[in-house]
């Protein structure tokens, strides 16, 4: 029989969320963030009862499922009496089982699934097909034969149709085994009031005071002021060597952010146009820039993997050549910076290219984190790639694929205790981002127990650019493993025209607008709180820290207390004695 399935104290502490939207039709937003990388002996029972699927443990057989393509399908029984479907006889990558749903629009879906298939491991893909042909992948897992694994994502509606779910694997050798799917939708407005919570639970803590005299005497009445001195999630933004001679840049840039990634001025065919001559000139003075306004930095990138992205010298080198270059280039950077950055993207876009790999061997990119680990122990070193978050389709990036790049490193001789991290560009198209990919996303990479950031966040201009940016922003600060977000945004006269900030005249746009309002949303504090007849004053409190004023409600007297609030802040109350 099917394991009960379980809520990951990740989201939950002692309940379900419970949302309830009258007339929709839709189950409560109970979203489960136990997502896993291991397959286990039997699958879990379907998420939602199944949601929208009609028949989704195969308790009655297989009604309400067909055959997809060709093939044939048919229902088993697993020794310990679990039953499944199973897709046989496949001459094509599409030959499996399908169920037809109706899509609405505007509507997200979030899909979850168990799957096997009946020999060695392969790559299965969830689709959606509209009754306009449009195909949509929503998500992929390695399944592999003798226990089972969860494959988890969805899809956002852009239109009202009737969609065809079904699954493909490349090997059509191989038969596919599936258990306990589930397709459950939920509104834009369930999505945000869900987010919210979350924000509230992850980026929040309660603190506690109780002022009183000296004789231990309640102040009913006394005033508590609250000054956040520095909040602790680091949401930056890139910039360029514009920021140099523009002071309407710093002042726009200064005012609103604390970290930032340079976006070309640390690369090397920036730092070494010539082979031989190194110019950090342009690096060294928006560094000091970022040390004089208490800006940290992302440092972005030692090496590039992408066979474009290489200075043109290097393009031509030998393997020997290209050993002995790539060496230097490690040394010269990560020592001239060392110790004056908060990371360093090592192997840019890893997962995509292998250009050091097809030349200099398979664990190019694995010794160069162990040289710049050793050169810089005490930074976090990040694996910075593309489209894990964007596109469903790309396989190359994908949740998974990242997870098993990021174990070849962590398990590298000479990487023992680095600072690892996982990094997410978050280059969006001008298409709806799939929020439910997204979210499926960062929790499988979550299991891997180390810091996510989003490190490029862009969405392409289209008139709901604004809001799509907004949706993504609010996606990864809600979720617990995300601790830092940077844009590559900005303003227009810096070269920004992806994302623009704020114009020519440094007027925002609505993607500026999103952007500051999400900046106050993440820091608003009530301006004071007031002590109750037992002397007894609770805030909830963004991370961060603080100076927090209390006046005697009788003398006016003060007493000021530096707080820092973070996700251990202390559950005991805060004693505030006044001696007069």
């Amino acid at each position: 029989m099917k394991v009960a399935q379980h809520c990951s104290l990740l989201l939950f502490t002692n309940s379900l969320l419970l949302l309830i939207f009258s007339g929709l039709g839709v189950h409560s937003l109970s979203y489960d963030y136990s997502a896993t990388t291991e397959c286990i002996a039997e699958p879990h029972r379907a998420q939602y009862g199944g949601g929208i699927i009609v028949n989704p443990g195969f308790d009655d057989n297989i009604e309400g499922w067909r055959v997809f393509g060709k093939g044939t399908i048919d229902e088993r029984i697993s020794n310990e009496g679990n039953r499944f479907i199973v897709a046989r006889n496949r001459t094509h990558p599409l030959d499996s089982f399908s169920q037809k749903v109706q899509l609405q629009k505007g509507m997200l879906y979030t899909f979850s699934g168990w799957f096997q298939v009946s020999e060695g491991s392969e790559i299965v893909l969830v689709i959606f097909k509209t009754s306009g042909s449009e195909v949509i992948r929503g998500g992929h897992v390695i399944a592999k034969h003798g226990c089972w694994s969860l494959l988890k994502g969805g899809i956002v509606a852009n239109i009202s149709s009737h969609a065809e779910i079904l699954f493909e694997s490349k090997n059509s050798k191989v038969e596919i085994w599936a258990d306990s799917i589930s397709l459950q939708l939920f509104s834009e407005t369930q999505w945000r009031q869900h987010q919210d919570e979350n924000i509230e639970r992850v980026r929040k803590s309660k603190v506690r005071l109780q002022v009183t005299d000296i004789n231990e005497s309640a102040l009913e009445g006394a005033k508590v002021f609250i000054n956040q001195t520095k909040a602790s999630f680091p949401f930056g933004c890139g910039i360029n060597d514009h920021i140099l001679t523009s002071k309407e840049y710093q002042k726009w840039f200064v005012s609103r952010f604390k970290y930032a990634t340079f976006t070309n001025q640390m690369k090397w065919y920036y730092t070494e146009k010539e082979r031989g001559v190194e110019n950090y000139t342009i690096a060294d003075a928006m560094l000091k820039f970022t040390k004089d306004n208490d800006i940290s930095v992302r440092g972005h990138n030692i090496l590039w993997d992408n066979p474009r992205q290489q200075p043109e010298w290097v393009k031509t080198l030998s393997p020997e050549e290209l050993k002995e270059a790539a060496a230097k280039r490690v040394e010269s950077v990560v020592s001239r910076y060392r110790g004056e950055l908060i990371a360093w993207d090592v192997m840019n876009e890893n997962l995509h290219f292998h250009f050091y790999e097809d030349k200099l061997g398979k664990n190019a990119s694995e010794e160069y984190y162990a040289k710049a680990y050793h050169l810089d122990p005490n930074t976090t070193m990040f694996l910075n790639e593309f489209n894990t978050l964007e596109y469903s389709n790309d396989s190359h990036s994908s949740p998974q694929n990242y997870l098993k790049k990021l174990e070849q490193i962590l398990s590298f001789p000479g990487t023992s205790g680095i600072s690892a991290a996982i990094g997410l560009q978050g280059h969006f198209g001008p298409d709806p981002p799939n929020m439910p990919y997204i979210r499926s996303a960062l929790e499988l990479l979550s299991t891997a127990g180390v810091p996510i950031w989003l490190t490029e966040v862009s969405v392409s201009p289209h008139q709901n650019q604004a809001h799509y940016l907004e949706l993504i922003l609010r996606e990864a600060y809600s979720h617990a493993s995300v601790e830092g977000i940077i844009l590559f945004s900005g303003p227009a006269t810096a070269g920004f025209n992806e994302t623009t900030l704020v114009d020519e005249n440094f007027q925002n746009t609505d993607a500026g607008d999103v952007v500051d309002n999400l900046i106050r949303d993440w820091e608003i504090l009530p301006p004071k709180a007031i002590a109750d007849n037992t002397g007894f004053v609770e805030i909830s409190l963004p991370h961060g820290d603080y100076d927090v004023t209390v006046t005697h409600p009788l003398t006016n007297s003060s007493k000021t207390l530096k707080l820092s609030v973070g996700k251990s802040f202390p559950q005991e109350t805060i004693q505030v004695k006044f001696h007069t």
